[in-house]
C-alpha cells in the first residue's frame, strides 16, 4: 500500500504503473524467474527510495506499479529497476541468456503512467479549475487533497 513520503521540504504520493517488454518480445518469465524478479525488487525497495508496490509478469513483459519520490524522474526509476533486475536474472537464471541474444533482457522502451491516488483526471481538473471560487458554485463531488 502506498503512503505519503515526506522530506524536510516536500510531501508526496507519485505512483507510477510500468510495463517493460522483455527483449525481442521473448517468453522469459517463469516462476524461478519470477521469484528473482520478485526478491531483486524487494532489495532495491531497501536501497533506493523506490517502492515497489506490486509486480505481474506475462511471460514476455512485466507490469510493475512503484511509488518513488519526486527527485527521481520516471525515467531513472525504470531505468535503475531494469539494469538491477537484469544483473541478478542472468545471474541466477543463466538459462534465460539462451534465449536472448546481445546481452539485453528488457527492451529500450517501456510504458509508464501516473496513477492517482485520490481521483481522476476529471475530479482534478474540476479541483484546480474551481480554486478561488465560492463553495456552492464549485463542483459537488470535488476532491479533497488534504485530509
Amino acid at each position: 500500500m502506498s503512503n505519503y513520503i515526506h522530506k524536510s521540504h516536500n510531501v508526496s504520493i507519485l505512483l507510477y504503473h510500468y510495463v517493460c517488454p522483455a527483449k525481442y518480445r521473448r517468453v522469459i518469465f517463469d516462476d524461478s524467474v519470477d521469484k528473482v524478479l520478485i526478491q531483486t525488487c524487494k532489495e532495491i525497495t531497501k536501497r533506493y527510495e523506490i517502492n515497489v508496490v506490486e509486480i505481474g509478469t506475462d511471460g514476455d513483459h512485466v507490469h510493475f506499479l512503484i511509488q518513488s519520490i519526486p527527485r527521481l524522474a520516471p525515467a531513472e526509476v525504470v531505468r535503475i529497476i531494469k539494469s538491477i533486475t537484469a544483473k541478478e536474472i542472468y545471474r541466477l537464471c543463466p538459462y534465460v541468456k539462451e534465449k536472448l541474444w546481445g546481452g539485453n533482457l528488457w527492451t529500450a522502451g517501456y510504458f509508464v503512467s501516473t496513477v492517482g491516488k485520490h481521483g481522476n483526471e476529471e475530479q482534478i481538473k474540476n479541483y484546480v479549475r474551481n480554486q478561488g471560487k465560492e463553495y456552492t458554485q464549485m463542483y459537488r463531488g470535488q476532491l479533497q487533497l488534504f485530509e
